[in-house]
């Protein structure tokens, strides 16, 4: 069967506009706000190209070419900056894409209501907190007078405290382990969502089989949670080279910014502090497009996984 021709399908969108406005314009405000604040901004993206100023107009500011880039290459503060930033996402992917998946079978499979709320409230509260708070809080409590240290004199696993945050070779674990104390809970909620829609028969089918609650959950759950666990392993794959800019705006400071700073924290120096827009903007370009690639060779690799059925 052909496509049908351009100027009919014009006609019955038109037609469906005419017969669904009242929903169909509820959309509009959304379209007017990505258009001024998502692809107007677009433009911006050319002072990657340029040498520009605060002085300078996007129109007026003189084209260098790819000069910003070939700077970028030679910088040794930037690929420190990566390598900061590949070294805790790998962390985090390793740890914290796993713990999430875990937690919520462990919620789905506690039979209490009561407590099975108060551990979702639980491990949900840390998401609502801003990195202010509890950056402050880790500060107190990694300092050398503060709870971790007291707690680890008690147990004699320590002689002598010191301020964990100023050891810059303890800092991935300490940004790792901390964004998945604040996420973890949070990251169950589509988890729980998926499992709550699994055909208890499947699991009572499999109990009058003499299978064991481990064995429900390995053939039964995770079976059935593949296409969301597919979906965030791409989106996670895809911001390797992101990073949490606000915890590491509270994190770190000058004894450990040698581990510390990552890919959008030295972004933000150096367009925010020391005024190189374009420069600034070029690691920002180049972040970006290599984020793009990893997003579709995620979604290769996981649709090869999953019989050639793409998630996104």
């Amino acid at each position: 069967m052909g496509k049908r021709p351009m100027g009919q399908r014009i006609k019955e969108w038109v037609t469906d506009f005419k017969r669904q406005w009242e929903i169909q314009s509820m959309v509009i405000p959304g379209i007017i706000f990505m258009i001024v604040f998502c692809y107007i901004p677009i433009y911006g993206l050319t002072i990657a190209f340029k040498n520009y100023t605060v002085i300078d107009t996007l129109s007026s500011a003189p084209w260098v070419g790819l000069d910003n880039f070939k700077i970028i290459l030679s910088d040794k503060y930037f690929w420190d900056s990566v390598m900061n930033t590949l070294g805790i996402s790998f962390l985090k992917l390793a740890i914290g894409f796993v713990i999430p998946i875990i937690l919520g079978i462990m919620i789905y499979e506690l039979n209490t209501g009561r407590f099975k709320k108060i551990v979702q409230t639980i491990s949900y509260l840390p998401h609502f907190l801003s990195w202010i708070v509890l950056g402050g809080m880790l500060i107190t409590w990694f300092s050398t007078s503060g709870l971790f240290n007291q707690l680890l004199l008690e147990l004699g696993l320590i002689s002598k405290p010191s301020n964990i945050l100023l050891d810059a070779g303890k800092y991935w674990w300490i940004a790792t382990l901390s964004d998945i104390w604040k996420e973890a809970g949070w990251g169950t909620i589509l988890y729980l969502a998926v499992m709550s829609k699994i055909d208890p028969t499947y699991y009572e089918a499999a109990r009058i089989d003499g299978a064991s609650r481990i064995r429900q959950i390995w053939n039964i759950t995770l079976p059935n949670m593949k296409t969301i666990i597919s979906l965030n392993l791409i989106l996670t794959v895809s911001g390797l080279l992101g990073s949490n800019l606000d915890q590491t705006l509270v994190l770190m400071n000058s004894q450990n910014r040698e581990k510390a700073e990552v890919i959008n924290s030295y972004v933000y120096r150096m367009g925010m502090t020391q005024g190189d827009f374009s420069y600034a903007t070029a690691v920002g370009l180049g972040v970006s497009i290599v984020s793009v690639i990893l997003l579709v060779a995620a979604n290769k690799i996981t649709s090869k996984l999953n019989d050639n059925q793409s998630v996104l």
